[in-house]
């Protein structure tokens, strides 16, 4: 007699922790850049420093603004 065991289902990824690391890390996925620039204002700025970071997103960011936004944008258009 066989038995029937139910297919091991594999438990989820557990929430992503928004950090300034995560922010300007260049592996990190495009979507989540997008999730940071809308929901964490406070890591926008890390999003200024990522070299992942398009026209748009950064666009975005310097319009949105946020703490210490405007300082990384100089930082980047003049170095």
């Amino acid at each position: 007699m066989r038995s029937h065991q139910p297919p091991v289902a594999e438990p989820p990824a557990p929430p992503i922790v928004l950090t300034p690391l995560l922010a300007c890390d260049p592996a990190t996925d495009p979507d989540i850049l997008w999730h940071i620039a809308r929901e964490a204002p406070e890591l926008r700025r890390w999003l200024v420093a990522n070299p992942n970071a398009d026209a748009a997103l950064l666009e975005y960011v310097a319009q949105a603004g946020g703490p210490g936004v405007n300082v990384a944008l100089t930082v980047l258009l003049e170095g």
